[in-house]
Parts: C-alpha cells; sequence; structure tokens
C-alpha cells in the first residue's frame, strides 16, 4: 500500500508552525483581551506569555511524541496507541466535521472581509470569493504536499516579517508605554480576577491554535527523529516572540483605552501613526497571514483523516494516495467540500463557538499518552526527550484541564454543546469498529492485521 512522501524539511516545519497558527488572531485579539482585563496592559502581556509558554510546553512534549511515533496522523495516533480507538475516533470526527472546516471556513470568510478594504464585495460575491479561496487551497495541496509547504513557507517568511516590522515601526514611532500610562507590569493580580483571566485565556489560545496541527504532518517530515521536536520549537518559540512584540507595539501606539475600543487594532494602530493609507495596506499582509494559515490547516489537517481510513475507522477512500501526486487527494478535497459548505451558509460561527474549547480536551489526552508510554515501552527508543520530564507535561495538561473546566463553569451551555457535538461522533464509531473487526476476521488477522497495517503505515 502506498505511503505519504518525505518531503518536509526543519525549516519547512518551523515556518510551517508559524504559518498555521499566525492567521487572523494577532490582529483582532489583543483588543479582546485588553477588553476583558479592563485595559490592564500588564495582565494582558502576562495572559499573552503564559498562552504561548503553555504552547511551547505542548510542543516539546509532542515533539518527543512525535519523534518516538513518526507517522501520518500524529495527535490521532498518539490517543489511538495509548488510550484506544474510541476516544482518538472522537478526536478524529471533531476534527474532521468541526474544528479543520470550521478554522477554513473562519479564515475564508475573515480573507473576504479583509479584501473589502480594497474592493466592495456583496454577500454573494463574498460567498463566491471565500469557496473559491477553499477550492484554491485544496487544488494547491492535491498537487503536491513540497508545493504547498513552498508557498506556506513564502507566506509565512512575508507574513511574520511585516509583523515584525509593523511592530518595530509602531514602537519607533508610537508616544511609548509611559506616556500612556502603562506598563508592562500588571496593577493587580487577584482571585477575583481568575474569571476574567479564564476568559482572556480562550482568545489568547485560538491566536496560537495551530501548533498541534503540525504533528499530523510527522509521516511527511524528513529525518522525523531529529527534524520533528526540533522544528515544533524552533516555530512555537518563534510565535511568542512576534505576539509578544505585536502586543507592546500596539498599545505603544495607541494606548491601553484606544486600543480597547477597536475592532482591527493592527489598522488602527498603523492609521493613528502613519495616516489612513498605511493602515489600509495592514490589510495586505493580513490576508496573505490568512490565506497562507488556511494553507497549513490544510496542508496538515488531512494526514489525520488519512490515518484513520487506514485503521479502517473513517470513509476508506480517505486513506488513498493519489498515484500521480503522492497526496491524500480525496482527503483533502473531501473536507475542503465541507469547509466550503459551512462558510457560504456561516453554520462554522456556531460550531467553532461550541467546539472550539473541545479540541483542548484531546491536546490534553494527547500529551498525557507521553505517562504511558514511559511506563508500557520504557526501553523505545527515544531521540529526543522533553525537557523537564515529567513537570513539563503535567504543567500542559493541568493547564489545558483548567481551560476546559473554566469554560464549562463561565459558559456552561456552550461548553456542554461542544461535548454534545463530540459524542455524536459515537455511533458512526461502533459502525466503523463493527466493519472494522469483520474486515480482520475475514482476512484472518484480528488485532495482528490491525498491528500489521499500522507498521505499513510507518514506513515510507
Amino acid at each position: 500500500m502506498r505511503q505519504l512522501e518525505r518531503t518536509i524539511t526543519l525549516k519547512d516545519l518551523a515556518l510551517l508552525v508559524v504559518g498555521v497558527v499566525i492567521g487572523s488572531g494577532i490582529f483582532i485579539v489583543p483588543a479582546t483581551v485588553l477588553n476583558l482585563l479592563q485595559g490592564d496592559v500588564g495582565a494582558a502581556l502576562l495572559v499573552w506569555l503564559f498562552g504561548g509558554l503553555l504552547s511551547l510546553l505542548g510542543a516539546l512534549t509532542y515533539g518527543e511524541l512525535g519523534a518516538m511515533k513518526p507517522e501520518a496522523g500524529g495527535i490521532y495516533v498518539f490517543i489511538r496507541e495509548a488510550f484506544g480507538r474510541f476516544p482518538a475516533f472522537l478526536f478524529g470526527w471533531t476534527l474532521f466535521f468541526a474544528i479543520a472546516p470550521g478554522a477554513i471556513a473562519t479564515l475564508a470568510n475573515a480573507f473576504v472581509g479583509y479584501l473589502g478594504e480594497f474592493v466592495t464585495l456583496g454577500d454573494s460575491a463574498g460567498k463566491l470569493v471565500a469557496a473559491g479561496m477553499v477550492v484554491v487551497l485544496a487544488a494547491l495541496n492535491v498537487k503536491g504536499t513540497r508545493e504547498s509547504t513552498r508557498v506556506t513557507v513564502w507566506a509565512t517568511v512575508i507574513k511574520a516579517s511585516a509583523v515584525v516590522i509593523m511592530s518595530v515601526a509602531l514602537l519607533a514611532a508610537g508616544p511609548g508605554l509611559s506616556s500612556h500610562g502603562a506598563s508592562l507590569l500588571p496593577r493587580e493580580l487577584s482571585l477575583s480576577m481568575l474569571p476574567a483571566i479564564g476568559i482572556a485565556m480562550i482568545g489568547v489560545l485560538w491566536a496560537y491554535e495551530g501548533w498541534q496541527w503540525v504533528t499530523f504532518s510527522a509521516g511527511e517530515t524528513v529525518d522525523p527523529h531529529r527534524t520533528f521536536p526540533r522544528g515544533i520549537a524552533i516555530g512555537t518559540a518563534l510565535i511568542i516572540a512576534i505576539y509578544i512584540l505585536g502586543n507592546i507595539a500596539y498599545v505603544a501606539a495607541l494606548g491601553p483605552a484606544a486600543s480597547m475600543q477597536s475592532e482591527s487594532i493592527a489598522s488602527t494602530a498603523v492609521s493613528a501613526e502613519f495616516g489612513a493609507d498605511a493602515g489600509r495596506l495592514v490589510a495586505v499582509p493580513i490576508l496573505i497571514a490568512i490565506f497562507s494559515a488556511a494553507n497549513g490547516a490544510v496542508l496538515t489537517g488531512s494526514p489525520a483523516f488519512f490515518a484513520m481510513a487506514r485503521d479502517n475507522l473513517f470513509f476508506r477512500r480517505l486513506g488513498e494516495v493519489h498515484s500521480t501526486f503522492g497526496t491524500p487527494a480525496f482527503s483533502i478535497g473531501s473536507f475542503c467540500v465541507w469547509a466550503i459548505l459551512l462558510a457560504v451558509t456561516g453554520t462554522f460561527q456556531q460550531l467553532l463557538t461550541y467546539t472550539v474549547f473541545t479540541g483542548w480536551i484531546f491536546y490534553a489526552l494527547g500529551a498525557a499518552s507521553i505517562f504511558m508510554y514511559r511506563r508500557t515501552q520504557p526501553s523505545a527508543a527515544r531521540p529526543f526527550r522533553v525537557p523537564g520530564y515529567p513537570l513539563t507535561p503535567i504543567l500542559f495538561v493541568g493547564a489545558a484541564a483548567a481551560i476546559v473546566l473554566n469554560t464549562l463553569v463561565t459558559q456552561p451551555q456552550q461548553g456542554l454543546m461542544g461535548i454534545g457535538v463530540v459524542f455524536v461522533g459515537a455511533p458512526a464509531y461502533f459502525v466503523w469498529a463493527r466493519r472494522s473487526r469483520g474486515e480482520d476476521a475475514g482476512t484472518g488477522g484480528g488485532t495482528d492485521n490491525l498491528t500489521q497495517r499500522r507498521r505499513n503505515t510507518e514506513r515510507v
């Protein structure tokens, strides 16, 4: 059975992390966080730093897991091997029907919104543009992983450079933090602030969302035992630096009060310092950022569905490799079609509202698999060991669990609806699992046949 080709290098992987993560979040979320924390710049920066460090702890944990098990599917594979196929399937189900296409649909609609800075689009035209963007992404990724990665790398270089240049220019031209009465240190930190910090953290983690997705591409990474842990850690560290710099620059230019009131803080800050025309030009790197993030989501998401299909736990055609392009073409096309439907109907907004936090249940579960592997496979080859074990994964899993619990407490209706969306997949699992057992029995393979399929998936 033909396998996916390994074409992603260390540079590609690090930039892919940055490319998937930096979408519209850094241009929008800072104002929301400041509002939730009542204009306390120091507290807001602390939340951004904590969210980044939490992401880095998770990236380091997944670095060990990805180097140990460099298969297509990433988190799905980690959960499957450590906790069984049922929770792994629920993760893949939620990823396919809500998280991945919802994220792509969100980015496609954000692309249309920022395109409005240059051309007036009606409702129907906007939907056509959003759908057309997803079609282009699907075609690009079907054609080849190498080509799609190259586009993401160049787009990432452009948008990351644009954010850094913009931030430095705002720091140089703006009045500065002190002139606005702002400080890098929090005004106060108390237990009464925890609910607001928790809700702010959800927005920040959404802005950081995406580094986890790179685990799905471990099966397409060159020399993954060395490349994967280094690439995911370097990429995540770069994002933290870019995000902290951007947040400080916005407030240095506008001050806390104006920053809180802005719906497009990057454009507002640039317009304030360099004029309205310059503010409009900010839309260009934002458009590139959105396209790059959506492309990275398509590139990294499809291998998870490919792995599920190879386990006979999803539509079989999603496990096929295109004879000419060497990509999981049907996997890419199928969830891109679903993303288009979500984008043109607007239902992605409800889906993401309910399921954005549920991803963290599975991210925590995937990271917790490291304890199972350490206990059940103590002598297995580990080219990379997470620094600070067991504290590093414990902190990540604990913080992720706290975020989930905070959501259930502060937004119980959304939280329960999200969990409901996840468990809608339970009946589907039992249908596919029964079919899988029947096929294994028919080939006389049983569990051994499943094991052999997994070994085949690991081969290049």
